[in-house]
C-alpha cells in the first residue's frame, strides 16, 4: 500500500540523533497538513542537505551574524574556495538573525543573483539554497529582498536537475505568501505558466510534481486567489496535470497525490467550481475515494492515509453541490462510493471525528438529490451502520440523521424499510437529547416516517413516542414544541400517552 514518504536526495550517513531529527521534521509536517482541516493554512518548507540534517543535532547559531558578513565579503572576490564559502553561508542562513544581517549588506542579494546565474554549476546549486534559507525566513521583509532572484528561479524549473528545481520551486513557494508584493511580481513575471509547463514536462518526477504541488497551494490561499490567481489556475494545463496526479505510486507515496488534491480543493469551493466540474474533477476525486474507502474496508490503516481522504472529501462534497441532477450518476461513476464513504465513517468516527464528520457530509451531498444511492443504502445494508452512529455528538449526529432523512424523503417504501431497521427506537432515543438541532432534526425525520404509512404511526406509540412529544410539546419552546404539538394533532392524537397497543409489524 501507499507509503506517506518524500521524495528527497538520497540518504547519507544517519546516526541516530539525526534519525530522531528527521522524524520530528516529519512528524511536524504532518501536522501542517492536518491543520489544513479546519482551516485554510500557508506554511512554509525548508529543504535540508544531508551534511546540514547531520550539523543540526548540534548546530550553535550564536556567531550566525559574524559568520554572514565575514563569508559575504570572502564571496566578494573570486577563488578555488568560493563554493566551500557558499556552502557556509547556506548553513549560516538558517539562523533568522542572520537572514536579516545578509539583506542588509549592500549589494547582498545582486552578489547571490550573480553567483545563481553564473557557470559554475555547483556554484549555482549552492546560491538557490542559501535563497531558499532566506524564503524560510519568519522576517517578511526578507521576501522582498528576494524579488531579484525570483525570474531566474523561475527559469530554471524548466531544468533537468530534480534537486535544483525543487530547491527553487520550494523558495518560491515560500516567498509566496510573505508578501502582497512579491504574490503580484511572481504572477506578473508568469508563475502559473511557469508551474503548468513545470509539472507537465515532469509528470513522472514525484518529488518536482509534489512541490509544484506545494507552491501552487500557496499561492490558492491568498485573499484575492479568487480575483487574480484561480481565473489563471484554471485557464491553463494545471487542473488536468493536477487531476493526473491522483494515482498515489506504491512506491513513492501519497505526498504528490496530497498536495495535488489540496490544490483541486481550494479550486472546487472557489465561484469557479462548474469549470472544474467540466474537467472530470468529481469522477476522478470520486474514483479514488472508492478505492481508498475500498483499502480502508480491507483493513489498511497505512499512516498519512486520511490526509488524502480529507481534501478528496472536501472536493466531491463541493462539486457534488452543483453537480446537476442528471448527470450526477455519470459524474459520480458508481454508487459504490457510498460503500466506501461508510467505511472511512466507521473507521476515523473515533480517531479522527472531524474527518468522520465530512464523510458524513459528502453522504449528505450524495443522498440529497440521488434516490439510486439512497436506495444503494439500503440495498447494501448500510443503514444499520449509520444508526448506530446516531447517539454520537461533535456535529457527526446531525450531519448521519440528515442523510436518514435525505433516504426517508425519496419515496414511502424507504420509510418504511428505515423503521424495520430500527430507526424509530433510536429517534425515540434522540428526542431526548439536550442537542436542539438533533431534537428538531428527530422531529423531521419522525414526520417524514409517520406520514409514510400508518403501521408506522402504530409502532411507534408502541414505543412509547406520544409521551416522548408530550414532553417536548410541554417543556421546549419554539419550533420544537411547534413540531411535537403539530405531531400529536395531526397523527397521533387517537393514542394515550400509556398506549400498549397490539404490536402491528410495518410491512
Amino acid at each position: 500500500m501507499w507509503r506517506l514518504n518524500k521524495v528527497r536526495h538520497k540518504a547519507g550517513r544517519q546516526g541516530d540523533s539525526l534519525e530522531e531529527l528527521r522524524l520530528k521534521r516529519r512528524e511536524h509536517e504532518k501536522a501542517l497538513r492536518q491543520a489544513r482541516r479546519d482551516r485554510q493554512l500557508v506554511s512554509k518548507r525548508l529543504l535540508l542537505t544531508e551534511d546540514e540534517e547531520q550539523s543540526e543535532v548540534t548546530m550553535d547559531t550564536t556567531s550566525g551574524e559574524q559568520d554572514v558578513v565575514s563569508l559575504f565579503h570572502k564571496l566578494q572576490h573570486s577563488g578555488p574556495e568560493r563554493e566551500a564559502h557558499l556552502k557556509a553561508l547556506s548553513k549560516a542562513l538558517r539562523d533568522p538573525s542572520a537572514q536579516l544581517t545578509f539583506i542588509k549588506q549592500e549589494n547582498s542579494m545582486h552578489l547571490l543573483v550573480g553567483l545563481l546565474t553564473g557557470s559554475d554549476a555547483q556554484c549555482r546549486l549552492q546560491a538557490v539554497q542559501c535563497l531558499h534559507k532566506l524564503s524560510h525566513s519568519p522576517h517578511t521583509n526578507v521576501a522582498p529582498a528576494c524579488l531579484p532572484a525570483t525570474p531566474y528561479l523561475l527559469t530554471y524549473l524548466s531544468g533537468q536537475s530534480t534537486k535544483f528545481t525543487e530547491l527553487c520551486l520550494y523558495t518560491l513557494g515560500n516567498l509566496c505568501p510573505d508578501s502582497d508584493a512579491v504574490k503580484e511580481k511572481l504572477l506578473a513575471q508568469g508563475i502559473i505558466p511557469a508551474l503548468a509547463s513545470c509539472i507537465e514536462n515532469q509528470r513522472y518526477n514525484l518529488a518536482v510534481v509534489e512541490a509544484v504541488g506545494f507552491t501552487l497551494s500557496q499561492l490558492l490561499q491568498a485573499k484575492d486567489a479568487a480575483e487574480k490567481i484561480i481565473p489563471m489556475v484554471l485557464a491553463s494545463s494545471l487542473p488536468s496535470s493536477l487531476l493526473s496526479v491522483l494515482t498515489p505510486d506504491p512506491k513513492f507515496g501519497l505526498a504528490p497525490a496530497i498536495e495535488c488534491a489540496w490544490c483541486l480543493h481550494y479550486l472546487a469551493c472557489s465561484e469557479y467550481s462548474r469549470e472544474l466540474l467540466a474537467h472530470g474533477a468529481l469522477l476522478q476525486c470520486s474514483s479514488l475515494l472508492l478505492s481508498l474507502g475500498g483499502a480502508v474496508a480491507e483493513g489498511n490503516r497505512e499512516e498519512g492515509l486520511e490526509l488524502l481522504v480529507c481534501p478528496l472529501l472536501r472536493c466531491v462534497g463541493n462539486l457534488l453541490s452543483i453537480c446537476p441532477v442528471d448527470s450526477l450518476s455519470s459524474q459520480v461513476g458508481d454508487v459504490r462510493l457510498v460503500v466506501s464513504l461508510c467505511a472511512l465513517l466507521q473507521t476515523y468516527i473515533h480517531t479522527q471525528p472531524a474527518l468522520a464528520r465530512e464523510t458524513a457530509w459528502v453522504l449528505n451531498n450524495l443522498t440529497a438529490h440521488s434516490s439510486a444511492v439512497c436506495s444503494a443504502l439500503l440495498t447494501l445494508s448500510l443503514v444499520p451502520g449509520l444508526i448506530q452512529l446516531l447517539p454520537f455528538s461533535q456535529g457527526i449526529n446531525t450531519m448521519v440523521l440528515r442523510v436518514l432523512a435525505n433516504i426517508a424523503h425519496k419515496k414511502k417504501e424507504f420509510c418504511v424499510q428505515l423503521a424495520r431497521l430500527g430507526l424509530l427506537s433510536t429517534l425515540c432515543a434522540t428526542l431526548k437529547m439536550a442537542d436542539q438541532e438533533m431534537v428538531t432534526l428527530s422531529l423531521e425525520v419522525l414526520f417524514v416516517l409517520l406520514v409514510s404509512r400508518p403501521q408506522v404511526a402504530d409502532e411507534f406509540v408502541r414505543q412509547g413516542g406520544v409521551s416522548l412529544l408530550e414532553a417536548i410539546q410541554y417543556n421546549s419552546e419554539g419550533e420544537m414544541r411547534q413540531r411535537a404539538a403539530y405531531l400529536l394533532e395531526h397523527h397521533l392524537l387517537s393514542y394515550p400517552s400509556d398506549c400498549t397497543a397490539d404490536n402491528i409489524p410495518c410491512s
